[in-house]
């Protein structure tokens, strides 16, 4: 063959089935490659609700809170829950009740019926400043016990967030950690009314 004789062309004929059948194939082989069986689809959808429930629960705790009535003691800010404070009212005509532990400052009569008063400062060994016309007495109630608490102040009504409230802070050590839910990032202290109610050094029957 001389150096200018063209090359020969080639001149096969395209087998166009064998073609089609390789294209099937290549689809085939990429739906079972990216197509799940009904098992994997039913795991991939119980995994999906997994993940989706986790992300739920947090977004409706950070829009949960407790209603709260805050008020001060020895410069602190305390607060309880507003379900267990039947009401507010200035301290009056206080009757000093004998034979009763020193934080029970006495008794008050509220319309007709007769209530304890507790000193919480001197129940959680806060410092005392002395009765101002400031004061004020939160009657906390339960279905079977209801007293009163003295607040030197009353802050107001507010409501807390509860995934602002945080564990007791190092400070609070004693028997205030005991009655603690908690403390918020701007120091106010949650206590816990109900265990207050229910705590049997307090109630001034089994005292006197």
């Amino acid at each position: 063959m001389s150096a200018t004789t063209p090359p020969r062309k080639n001149n096969k004929a395209i087998d166009w089935r064998e073609v089609e059948r390789r294209l099937e194939a290549a689809r085939v082989a990429t739906e079972h490659i990216w197509v799940p069986t009904a098992e994997a689809t039913q795991q991939i959808l119980k995994e999906r609700a997994q993940t989706l429930a986790r992300e739920i629960v947090p977004a409706e705790a950070v829009y949960a809170g407790i209603e709260v009535i805050e008020f001060f003691l020895a410069h602190e800010r305390y607060a309880v829950a507003s379900e267990y404070v039947r009401e507010v009212y200035p301290l009056e005509e206080l009757a000093p009740l004998p034979c009763t532990p020193a934080f029970v400052l006495g008794i008050v009569n509220l319309r007709g019926e007769i209530l304890s008063v507790i000193d919480i400062k001197k129940f959680f060994d806060l410092p005392e400043k002395g009765l101002t016309d400031l004061n004020k007495v939160i009657v906390l109630e339960s279905e079977d016990m209801a007293f009163g608490i003295l607040a030197d102040a009353i802050s107001g009504v507010r409501r807390i967030l509860r995934a602002s409230i945080q564990p007791s802070l190092p400070t609070l050590t004693g028997i205030r950690e005991d009655y603690l839910l908690g403390v918020t990032a701007e120091r106010v202290v949650i206590l816990d009314a109900e265990k207050i109610l229910h705590d049997g050094k307090l109630i001034v029957n089994e005292q006197a």
